[in-house]
């Protein structure tokens, strides 16, 4: 063989050998850098209805399902990340009981509660969505005293009743109970703003309760005295199981509908939404796993 040839395939076997090092070294990297994701604890996002839970369901790698009572889960990972999606149905008591169990049974790092909303605020559009900054619960009342044949009138109500007193001795707690968001939730929230394009995105109180409210004046008084920015039926009663298990929490609501200023209903807002909560959750373990 010709010294040129023969330095010629040298390099060449050099050359894929340091390559195999170097693909050798990357995947090992990689390799390392899953097992670390996945020493996290998962995070938990839920959804009241199918339109609010199964696309990100449909996205997990790696799925298992499990159902517990009426409530399901849906175990996997995104991204590499330890994800756990509970369609918890709808409403305060529902989404109470899927929290606790969701908390008790997957000891999970943080919740995000997602989905639908309609709106409060007038300066918002169908498909804005709003970071519960906080949540609160705008059924629970202690109504003013009337004889029979007097009436009702809700926009008396004026005296909102916290179901979670510091002082439980006191039996009748009047204050409203505002639930605060986690701040690094929140923070990792606004990092993935901008891949958002299909409306504004804002912080606000989300306003929950058993009731589907159509009446303008009384959606008026809520956003006034509470300032309430969206209405549904889960946030708040999922930010008071948390907060008692001391679990991080963050309340996300896409607003698919506003009569208070006309704004029709859309259901793949629903869609919109779950997006951008897997973006949020990525960021936010993402996080946590520098900080591990």
């Amino acid at each position: 063989m010709q010294l040129k040839s023969f330095l010629t395939v040298a390099t060449c076997s050099i050359s894929v050998m340091l390559s195999a090092c170097n693909n050798e070294g990357s995947s090992s990297v990689t390799q390392n850098n899953q097992d670390e994701k996945l020493k996290l604890q998962p995070i938990v996002i839920q959804g009241a209805l199918p339109v609010e839970s199964e696309q990100m369901a449909s996205k997990l790698d790696q799925v298992s399902t499990e159902t517990i009572g009426g409530w399901k889960f849906w175990k996997g990972t995104y991204q590499g990340y330890p994800v756990i999606i509970s369609k918890t149905r709808m409403g305060m008591s529902n989404s109470a009981a899927a929290t606790a169990i969701a908390i008790e049974r997957y000891k999970p790092i943080a919740i995000i509660n997602q989905g639908t909303s309609g709106g409060h605020d007038p300066k918002l559009n169908v498909y804005d969505i709003v970071l519960g900054k906080y949540a609160t619960n705008i059924g629970a009342f202690k109504t003013p005293s009337k004889p029979v044949g007097a009436g009702s009138d809700a926009l008396q109500w004026h005296e909102a009743f916290d179901v979670l007193p510091a002082d439980e001795t006191d039996p009748e707690p009047i204050a409203i109970r505002k639930f605060e968001a986690d701040p690094a939730l929140l923070a990792a929230a606004h990092q993935v703003q901008p891949l958002y394009k299909q409306g504004k995105v804002i912080e606000g109180t989300i306003g929950s309760a058993d009731v589907w409210n159509n009446e303008l004046d009384r959606i008026q008084f809520f956003y006034q005295n509470y300032g309430t920015s969206v209405e549904e039926m889960e946030a708040a009663s999922v930010a008071q199981i948390a907060s008692q298990f001391n679990v991080p929490f963050l309340g996300i609501r896409v607003v698919s509908n506003n009569i208070t200023n006309g704004g029709a209903y859309d259901g793949a807002t629903g869609e919109a939404c779950q997006e951008f909560v897997l973006n949020v959750a990525t960021a936010y373990m993402k996080q946590r796993l520098k900080t591990n």
